[in-house]
């Protein structure tokens, strides 16, 4: 039979819960603020890396200001990486459509015969009309069906592509098209390429959902090429270097990217343990 749902609590409530799992609180009203603008059960994946599983206990006690602390790192680190997956994205979407584009034709991505074998064109066909119905009131969709008889070409539909469909148009291309765009773009091959996009989407979703980071394991590993001797795990550190081989300006990349994680680290240093978001000692080098 399954368990009755818990009572609401009131954030006082949740505050003297928090005490009671051996969280140290120094100020109730500051507290009880926090989780009214945060959420207690949000905040409570920030908590677990503490706790005895068995008894649902802190090991130790903990500071309330150490979980604030962490849950701030977390939220500034994942606005961070959100930025950096804009640029990572953006580029994509814009090397994908000219090469489908001069390959295939404005509107050849409507075309069956522009992909692989395995393709299922239909299924594709019914995620590209969701796009365009989603959109609908958007100036450009409206100016596309009233002027051209709602043809799209890819340059113009590819911005309105989920970064999933973005990678799921990227996957059934031909071999031969999937290996020219990952050498182009990256000198690696479509193999890398293919689960980048995959780890990239999981990564984005999270940022866009505000969902945590720190002590995550993720559901994929990113590719790493042959000749590298990095091994990409779970961890979110392997989200970070997979991000590194895609930033599409790799001479500004330290100050874009690896200078404000630096400062961040520094900032809330006291308070992260580096091992659960996968930092090795040598983090800084590797990134960089």
């Amino acid at each position: 039979m399954p368990k009755k749902l818990k009572k609401p609590t009131t954030f006082i409530d949740q505050v003297h819960i928090m005490e009671g799992r051996g969280i140290v609180v120094d100020d109730t009203s500051a507290c009880a603020d926090f989780l009214a603008h945060v959420n207690y059960y949000r905040l409570s994946g920030y908590i677990y890396p503490f706790l005895d599983h068995k008894t649902d206990m802190c090991l130790i006690p903990i500071e309330f200001s150490q979980i604030e602390n962490i849950y701030n790192f977390d939220t500034e680190l994942r606005n961070l990486i959100a930025g950096t997956i804009e640029t990572i994205e953006i580029y994509c979407r814009v090397q994908f459509a000219y090469f489908n584009a001069h390959a295939y034709g404005a509107n050849g991505y409507m075309n069956a015969n522009s992909y692989h074998p395995n393709h299922n064109h239909s299924k594709f066909l019914i995620h590209v009309n969701r796009c365009i119905a989603e959109n609908q009131n958007s100036p450009v969709v409206k100016h596309h069906m009233n002027v051209y008889g709602g043809q799209f070409p890819i340059w113009v539909i590819i911005d309105y592509f989920s970064l999933g469909m973005l990678s799921y148009f990227y996957s059934d291309m031909r071999n031969h098209d999937k290996a020219t765009l990952a050498q182009n773009m990256y000198s690696t091959n479509y193999q890398a390429l293919s689960s980048w996009l995959r780890c990239l989407t999981d990564l984005r979703n999270r940022c866009a959902h505000y969902s945590r980071l720190y002590d995550w394991n993720f559901s994929a590993v990113p590719r790493i090429p042959q000749g590298n001797n990095f091994k990409a795990d779970r961890s979110l550190f392997s989200q970070l270097y997979m991000l590194k081989m895609m930033y599409p300006y790799p001479n500004k990349w330290n100050e874009d990217f690896v200078k404000p994680l630096t400062k961040l680290i520094k900032k809330y240093g006291k308070s992260i343990d580096k091992s659960l978001i996968g930092f090795p000692r040598t983090w800084k080098s590797l990134l960089m």
